[in-house]
């Protein structure tokens, strides 16, 4: 995959995740954590791996509360 592509889906990863804090954990953090994934085959690991962990964090936060 190219750095640019990568780049986008890291991005889109990451606002699915910021999405998941607000509205639907289960589905925006079960996105973002897909996207994350995905994009971990490109060179934009760092953008991945946060998305990844914003999307658990999304997930698993409101099971605290």
């Amino acid at each position: 995959m190219k750095a640019s592509l990568g780049m986008w889906v890291g991005w889109v990863a990451i606002i699915l995740a910021v999405l998941g804090f607000f509205y639907s954990p289960i589905w925006f953090g079960g996105a973002a954590i897909i996207l994350g994934l995905f994009g971990l085959t490109s060179p934009q690991k760092f953008l991945a791996w946060s998305a990844i962990v914003l999307g658990a964090i999304a997930i698993f936060l409101p099971m605290l509360f």
